[in-house]
């Protein structure tokens, strides 16, 4: 589950829009061979769950059938939400054949779910061999729901496509910070991927994901909260959100609805750093780095880096990955905003850890 050969396209199934991208070899880095987007109706995916699987399989089908740039079926899907357990844990020191004997029956103190219901993954952290070890080891251990991951794979099929590889959010984010910033061992990065319907926060301490958590409050709410209190259609109050005029109601009106919104958010990162800090060795956070849709809403980073008192800058996807921006359909800064996940996905090959 977690990030060369073959490639890959990453596929991001939102709740919003289903997201892909085929990177290709550049020299020493990456370019953008292909990319597309094509939205999902509203509640054919619900808390991560695919509640219809023919409009999400369609919606699939429709990006690859709309861009022929496309060159590979092989995709990298990825979970995020209630359905995925990640959690660091502490184990007596032993070697890697011993661990993977071991990891099923040590899971089963972690996780809330019957071990037989979950496919696991891990990876060490740090393997306690050092003069500090007190004959302990640190592993990140990632359980998913093998059901969720059918349904995934089963949508990624009926829309003509082979699933390879199914990952986690948390960690296609981390993929595609490291490929476009590169990594301080210094530095305690947040990054969080405001979604439609959920927010995916991970931490990074230089290489290392030391606390990650999802925030089931994403654009959707946002969407909403417009809807009801200015008495508007979902789409007007949609559009309204993003600054477009509609009938019935001014962006300025809006305002006021988006901004307690997002104070809302701040309480549920709030609670995130505070859980990080209290298992973290120290408080230390030096920024935060924003991406997905609802991180566009207005006023979203000014009020984060107002309450955290940390620099917040939007996540980049490109700035190390070449892309041509007159050949992809659409707002390039919106593209950029929401793309981050499925340029990690992409960033997967077959057989890596």
């Amino acid at each position: 589950m977690f990030g060369r050969s073959r490639n890959l396209v990453g596929l991001d199934i939102g709740s919003s829009a289903v997201k892909a991208v085929e990177l290709k070899a550049a020299g020493k880095g990456y370019r953008v061979a292909a990319f597309g987007m094509q939205p999902v109706p509203p509640d054919s995916i619900v808390d991560g769950a695919i509640i219809d699987a023919g409009a999400v399989a369609e919606a699939i089908r429709r990006v690859f059938e709309e861009n022929k740039a496309f060159k590979t079926k092989d995709v990298c899907a990825s979970l995020s939400g209630n359905a995925v357990i990640v959690k660091k844990i502490t184990l007596p020191v032993m070697t890697p054949s011993e661990l993977d004997d071991s990891i099923a029956w040590e899971a089963e103190q972690y996780i809330p779910f019957d071990v037989q219901d979950v496919n696991l993954d891990y990876q060490i952290l740090d393997p306690g061999t050092g003069p500090e070890s007190r004959g302990s080891m640190d592993v990140l251990l990632v359980a998913a729901k093998k059901e969720k991951i059918g349904d995934y794979t089963g949508v990624i099929a009926q829309a003509g496509r082979t699933p390879v590889i199914v990952d986690v959010d948390a960690f296609a984010l981390q993929n595609a910070y490291e490929a476009n910033y590169g990594l301080d061992p210094r530095e305690v990065v947040v990054l969080m991927n405001a979604g439609a319907s959920a927010i995916n926060i991970n931490i990074l301490q230089g290489d290392q994901s030391v606390f990650t958590r999802d925030i089931s409050i994403g654009g959707n709410a946002y969407t909403e909260a417009v809807q009801k209190e200015l008495n508007l259609p979902f789409e007007a109050a949609e559009r309204l959100k993003k600054g477009i005029a509609v009938d019935g109601a001014t962006f300025e009106e809006a305002q006021p609805v988006l901004h307690a919104m997002t104070g809302n958010v701040l309480l549920e990162i709030q609670k995130t750093f505070d859980f990080f800090k209290a298992t973290a060795a120290s408080d230390q956070i030096d920024r935060i780095v924003v991406s997905g849709g609802a991180s566009r809403a207005d006023g979203f980073r000014d009020m984060v880096q107002d309450r955290f008192g940390v620099p917040v800058e939007e996540f980049d996807p490109f700035r190390a990955v070449a892309w041509d921006a007159t050949k992809l359909d659409g707002n390039p800064a919106e593209i950029a905003a929401t793309a981050a996940v499925a340029v990690g996905l992409a960033l997967r090959r077959v057989g890596d850890r």
